[in-house]
């Protein structure tokens, strides 16, 4: 589930929270789940992955994640990102463009102190993306630090939230006869402007 706080009152915000609980209420799994997608400077490559979506505080996206992995270093070098939600289960999928930037470290502290202890074991023995010889070895790592209870409430300076920023929205609701309904919202100038596609 996604923690919504002092929610903006911008038009795309109040569209994109009615689909959110529409899709909570026809029970969609993994409704948190979201698609991001960043670019690597160094290869000329995008590559995508999903993440779990904590947060939206105002008109700020948070999820966390390991300051060292692939995608952490693609977020600095290119601070512009593309993201999906798609949900089955009402038939929405929602486009987004934002850029991104780290969260407050107190932000992340908070959060972080708030989390079960495997779920930190897990972060702080993740060198996440990196090559590990086998599975067994990821779980030995984890079961290590798990019995360690004096660093599991400590947030390793490697791990931490992240937060974006939307400039534009994309609205796409299926349609048995795939005359798909697609509205969209660009900021400029501080303005939302409401605009249609075709199919």
């Amino acid at each position: 589930m996604i923690s919504f706080t002092d929610l903006s009152k911008a038009e795309p915000y109040i569209i994109f929270k009615s689909f959110y609980d529409r899709a909570s209420q026809a029970k969609q799994n993994n409704i948190e789940a979201i698609s991001i997608s960043s670019y690597d400077k160094e290869n000329g490559e995008v590559e995508s992955r999903l993440v779990n979506l904590k947060y939206i505080h105002k008109n700020k996206w948070i999820f966390f994640t390991n300051y060292s992995s692939p995608k952490a270093l693609q977020f600095k070098y290119h601070n512009q990102i593309s993201a999906i939600f798609f949900w089955q289960t009402i038939n929405v999928q929602i486009r987004i463009k934002a850029n991104i930037t780290m969260s407050p470290t107190d932000f992340s502290d908070t959060h972080f102190n708030s989390r079960s202890n495997d779920k930190n074991a897990a972060a702080i023995s993740s060198d996440q993306s990196n090559r590990i010889e086998s599975y067994e070895d990821v779980i030995s790592k984890y079961q290590s630090v798990l019995n360690q209870n004096n660093i599991l409430k400590k947030r390793p300076v490697n791990w931490g939230g992240y937060q974006f920023t939307p400039y534009y929205f994309e609205f796409w609701e299926g349609n048995k006869l795939r005359l798909n309904r697609r509205r969209g919202y660009e900021k400029i100038n501080n303005d939302w402007k409401l605009f249609f596609l075709e199919p």
